[in-house]
């Protein structure tokens, strides 16, 4: 865990480099960057990222779990939501689909990419990766319910031709997916709260499992306050790098999908890869800390939260964003969507993971991948 006891110096990369970064995007904003600045700016999105995660570390040591994961995962949404929000209302027509291909591609990179990840590790470190079943069951459960009213339904509603809702559907959906975000929040952090918290693993038995939750705080002194707060604030100016260099990067990304002849919805995976970077770095971190429990808060917290703040703030966009909406998966994202549930409700259910499941999860990840290129 981070130190965090001090305040780091005003030459400490992990101040430098937000700050650097956040400087790139006020320059490269709304500008058509050369080659050699692209590459700058890219380089300047993987300083933030790290400084986002080390910054999100000291936050988590400082409030604990399972508010710790809370936070990185509603930041980086929240800035996600409004970069989805801007290129639509730049894009026109042509990002009709976006929201849909960045939300679908953020559900299958944190259920299978982070929760791949995370149980490969920890399952390499202690020959099996332990975790609270009953948490990660309901977030499991949160996460499928939303993705099927958001992203299943409108594929198959009548009132509206194409995969869209009606503006009754899409108000209903963003009213339902608002209310189990917030009931999932209230129960993660207030009602069971224990039920999110790190499982130990047994020393003298590395395949057998305690259920007494970790210390929180580490080993090491928590940060102070004054620490906590500096720490906040630079994940904040981070995560605006993050996802701003993003957008400033993606007109050569879309340029590059284009004229690789490569299908639109590619665009959205590569932005839903770069704005998860600092959640998926987090969580591998903490899974070779043996909190395998926090790097499931942090996927499917992240899940949630895309799906949970996205869905509403585009139906309160779609007011005054000119375009169709879609919404409604293709029959290959249906099926790679229960795939990833029923993958994902046999991981979950016994409580311990060997490296098959993350394997296996990795492997969906990398099928879905491969389809994004290649429909």
């Amino acid at each position: 865990m981070p130190t965090g006891t001090r305040t780091s110096p005003l030459t400490d990369w992990t101040v430098v480099v937000p700050v650097v970064a956040l400087v790139a995007l006020v320059f490269s904003w709304g500008r058509d960057l050369p080659g050699l600045v692209v590459a700058l700016v890219a380089l300047c999105l993987g300083g933030a990222v790290l400084a986002a995660v080390h910054h999100a570390e000291v936050v988590a040591h400082r409030v604990g779990e399972p508010f710790g994961s809370l936070v990185l995962a509603v930041a980086v949404t929240v800035i996600e939501v409004a970069l989805i929000v801007t290129l639509m209302a730049d894009g026109g027509e042509k990002t009709a689909s976006l929201a849909r291909d960045t939300v679908f591609a953020a559900v299958m990179i944190t259920c299978n990419g982070i929760v791949g990840l995370s149980l490969l590790v920890g399952a390499l470190r202690n020959r099996v990766a332990v975790f609270n079943a009953e948490g990660s069951g309901a977030a499991l459960a949160t996460v499928a319910t939303l993705a099927v009213l958001s992203l299943v339904l409108p594929t198959f509603t009548t009132t509206k031709p194409g995969p869209e809702f009606s503006n009754a559907q899409l108000t209903f959906a963003a009213v339902a997916s608002l209310a189990l975000y917030g009931l999932f929040i209230m129960v993660q952090t207030v009602r069971h709260r224990d039920y999110f918290l790190p499982v130990a693993v047994d020393a003298t038995a590395q395949d057998e499992a305690t259920t007494d939750p970790v210390d929180e705080a580490g080993h090491a002194e928590p940060p102070t306050s004054k620490a906590a707060l500096v720490s906040l604030g630079l994940l904040l100016v981070a995560l605006v790098a993050v996802v701003g260099d993003a957008k400033a990067v993606s007109p050569t990304i879309e340029a590059g999908v284009v004229k690789a002849g490569l299908p639109n919805a590619v665009v959205g995976v590569i932005i839903a890869l770069l704005v998860l970077s600092p959640e998926t770095l987090a969580a591998v971190r903490a899974a070779r800390r043996d909190r395998v429990q926090t790097s499931l808060n942090l996927g499917y917290g992240s899940a949630i939260a895309s799906i949970g703040l996205t869905i509403p703030a585009i139906a309160l966009a779609s007011v005054w964003l000119s375009g169709p909406l879609l919404l409604g998966l293709g029959p290959i994202h249906m099926v790679l969507l229960a795939l990833t549930i029923v993958v994902s409700a046999l991981t979950i259910a016994p409580g311990r993971a060997t490296v098959l499941q993350g394997g296996v999860h990795l492997v969906v990840l990398a099928a879905y991948l491969f389809l994004a290129v290649s429909p």
